[in-house]
């Protein structure tokens, strides 16, 4: 459901209305379908808005918002201009007898605004425009154009309404086109920023003078040290630690300082909600002139920060006070995680610098803290494997090969000292924004076992799920399967969310957890400081404002960040299947991830990561296979194989 249909529900303010749905408002008082009740606008209740769906007999229905309604039918002759996943506002009809109906007053947020086609023939040399993410047949127009004249596999952006051309992208046979494919299906934008974006990123202050900020904590004699990758540009976050006191700061760049509300910065931040990482470039939140320069606590300068000061037990490493304000802190040293990584691993006997031996008579104690929060926290939480994949591509987007990540004691380190602050920032509220994972149903992980009994995995004893799925890892491990299977435990749990109710994190076994740490990169993070502070200075007003519209950004944020993870995967999936089309015919080693009618095979080979579609039905969980590349869609990004032959005896074998 869309923000403003969320805001419908709830109640706004028009002052609190986004651009793009000022033009829906206006004509749903024209309808006489809302009504203003102590100063918020809300639906009548004789209207209802959600999403429509319509089954195989061509028959639509919205879903009931609450227990007490009713699922509304929507006749197709009563559906008017909308389609399958519009979201859309209807109005009850009462005369008609039997299930509660409605018909469509108006669509609010339309599912497909544009698609992405392109230009085929097909086996009977029959031309065709081909949805690209669907691969079925769909119609396109160009005035004064006839598209058959255009070179076969010319991708096209194409207006769904109108079928209208928008745009030319390019070619299928070029690599160059799927940075634009991938952003344009997920609704991401380019690099590139709107002239006010930048034009207010340059206004800002290019350097930090203490004097004109006299209320703010003076931290800069501490310190401060930043740990990130060797190749990031903007650092969201330093960390000190003060060993006499056991107390641990977190400084986050101050991005509320510099980026006001409704700022143009402001609107095309929470446009994108996320910054999208491709292995070539990134696709920023915030215009670079901003993330990389004044709000990136680089090192030997002066910044502002929004920090969490957490006094540990010296003992259980249970907080014992937690406190935010605003700060001017002083970053010392910028390491990298290989760095750190060195560092510990010699306990600090390669350093010779005094500053840095310095930074580490905190950090080397920190890093042991750390280790035992972590242990603790996994008494409670759960320890996924996961490996993520890096692409390289060449300067023509032509893959060059992929590296695995795993954590390290670096990466463990700063991630303990982020998930203090993140459950110290969202302790604060009992309504605001939290990232939520609701625990998983006892049944699908059952349906998972069922599975896992294929292949001569075997629980017996459980109570619930969190001790079901460490029976699973544990056998996992004894069976030396642990990755794969906690990749199948992983797709049998719920999505992190935001929310604006606390219900816990499962997978991190806490009772309160939001994200604060990274407001360069997502605007979730923007939102949740921006709610500290109007608590902390007691603005009423801002509070209110933030706290009225906090489900409809929530629900803003959380939708965002998907299509910005699907962007991620699906340019990364368009190089793996470039790499594939080279090698139809031949033949690699590989084990079987997914069984049935999506059976699929990881490939074993130099690129890491390649998934394929399998062809043939005699394989079970985990076979170690030779199979074939039989045919590679490109468009689509899917490589299909078929199976040739097992490598060796199966696991249950052994």
């Amino acid at each position: 459901m869309s923000p403003f249909a969320i805001q419908l529900i709830n109640g706004f303010k028009e002052s609190d209305l986004e651009q793009e749905d000022k033009n829906a408002f206006q004509k749903l008082q024209q309808l006489g379908a809302v009504e203003e009740v102590e100063g918020l606008w809300k639906l009548k209740s004789l209207f209802r808005v959600g999403q429509l769906y319509v089954n195989k007999e061509g028959r639509g229905f919205v879903e009931a918002q609450t227990a007490e309604q009713k699922d509304l039918l929507v006749e197709a002759q009563d559906m008017g201009e909308a389609n399958p996943g519009d979201d859309v506002v209807v109005k009850r009809v009462i005369a008609r007898r039997g299930r509660a109906s409605a018909k469509v007053q108006l669509v609010i947020r339309k599912a497909h605004v544009f698609q992405i086609v392109y230009t085929n023939r097909n086996e009977s040399d029959v031309f065709e425009i081909l949805d690209l993410k669907t691969g079925l047949p769909t119609h396109a127009k160009m005035e004064g154009m006839d598209l058959k004249a255009f070179k076969l596999g010319t991708v096209l952006k194409v207006d769904s309404e109108t079928e209208e051309v928008l745009e030319i992208f390019g070619q299928l046979s070029d690599p160059l086109v799927d940075e634009k494919i991938s952003l344009a299906l997920y609704k991401r934008a380019s690099d590139v920023f709107d002239d006010d974006c930048v034009s207010q990123a340059k206004e800002v202050e290019q350097e930090v003078t203490r004097a004109e900020h006299p209320t703010r904590v003076d931290l800069t004699h501490l310190d401060f040290c930043t740990i990130d990758p060797v190749t990031a540009k903007d650092f969201d976050d330093a960390i000190y630690f003060d060993l006499q006191e056991h107390t641990l700061y977190v400084a986050i760049a101050d991005v509320s300082h510099y980026v006001d509300y409704f700022s143009p910065i402001d609107t095309e931040a929470k446009r994108r909600g996320f910054t999208t990482y491709f292995p070539h470039k990134s696709f920023p939140m915030l215009p670079r002139e901003l993330s990389e320069n004044i709000c990136s606590l680089k090192p030997h300068v002066d910044r502002l920060a929004f920090v969490a000061k957490i006094a540990l037990h010296k003992e259980t490493l249970l907080p014992l006070k937690e406190e935010f304000f605003e700060a001017i802190i002083h970053s010392k040293r910028r390491f990298n995680y290989d760095e750190i990584d060195a560092i510990i691993e010699n306990d600090g006997e390669n350093v010779e610098k005094e500053h840095e031996k310095k930074i580490l008579e905190y950090l080397l104690p920190l890093q042991k803290i750390t280790q035992k929060l972590r242990k603790k926290r996994l008494g409670f939480g759960f320890d996924f494997r996961s490996e993520e994949i890096k692409l390289s591509i060449d300067a023509g987007h032509e893959l060059k090969g992929t590296s695995v990540e795993t954590g390290t004691a670096s990466h463990s380190l700063i991630e303990e000292c982020m998930l203090l602050a993140n459950q110290a920032s969202a302790k604060r509220f009992e309504y605001g924004i939290f990232r939520v994972h609701t625990p998983p149903q006892l049944a699908k992980l059952e349906e998972l076992l069922e599975e896992l009994a294929s292949i001569g995995l075997f629980v017996k004893n459980y109570d619930d799920a969190p001790s079901l799925i460490r029976a699973i890892q544990k056998e996992a491990e004894n069976m030396g399967i642990a990755p794969e299977v906690d990749s199948m435990v992983i797709k049998s749990l719920k999505q992190a969310v935001y929310s604006a109710n606390n219900e816990g994190h499962f997978g991190l076994g806490f009772s309160h957890y939001s994200h604060f740490t990274s407001p360069i990169r997502r605007y979730s993070d923007l939102i949740l400081h921006r709610l500290i502070k109007s608590q902390l200075k007691e603005d009423k007003e801002q509070n209110e404002y933030l706290l009225r519209n906090i489900e409809p950004l929530c629900q803003r944020v959380s939708e965002l960040e998907r299509e910005s993870t699907k962007a991620e995967w699906d340019f990364r999936d368009r190089k793996l299947a470039r790499w594939a089309e080279k090698r139809i015919g031949q033949e690699f080693k590989a084990h079987v991830v997914e069984v049935g009618e999506n059976a699929k095979a990881v490939l074993e080979c130099d690129i890491e990561g390649v998934t394929v579609n399998l062809r043939g039905d005699n394989v079970m969980l985990f076979d170690k296979i030779i199979l074939d590349i039989e045919s590679v869609s490109v468009a689509m990004a899917k490589i299909q194989g078929e199976f040739v032959a097992k490598r060796e005896k199966e696991i249950t074998e052994l």
